[in-house]
């Protein structure tokens, strides 16, 4: 993966977004691919004000165990935007 690339960063709690390198979301706190998780894969995206108990990874895995998650429109978005990244957040080269 590109270090120089640059990707938009997006928190799926409070909305916030940046224009930021892997290594520059990764120094000031987001948890973002791909320092920190993967691509493709369904992880907390969040800004580093927020933490992952407000995301849809928290709310998929505290689903009662025997439940099923019922996804909001949001969360439907969110994952259609994960399952095409990195070129649904990709800024530029």
């Amino acid at each position: 993966m590109d270090e120089e690339m640059v990707l938009r960063h997006i928190c799926e709690v409070c909305g916030k977004q940046e224009d930021l390198t892997p290594a520059e979301g990764f120094y000031q706190g987001w948890d973002y691919p791909p320092r920190l998780g993967s691509f493709g894969v369904v992880s907390p995206r969040t800004c580093g004000d927020c933490g992952i108990d407000k995301t849809l990874y928290w709310r998929i895995i505290n689903t009662p165990k025997g439940e099923q998650y019922h996804a909001t429109d949001k969360d439907i978005e969110l994952v259609k935007r994960i399952q095409a990244e990195p070129e649904s957040i990709l800024v530029s080269n």
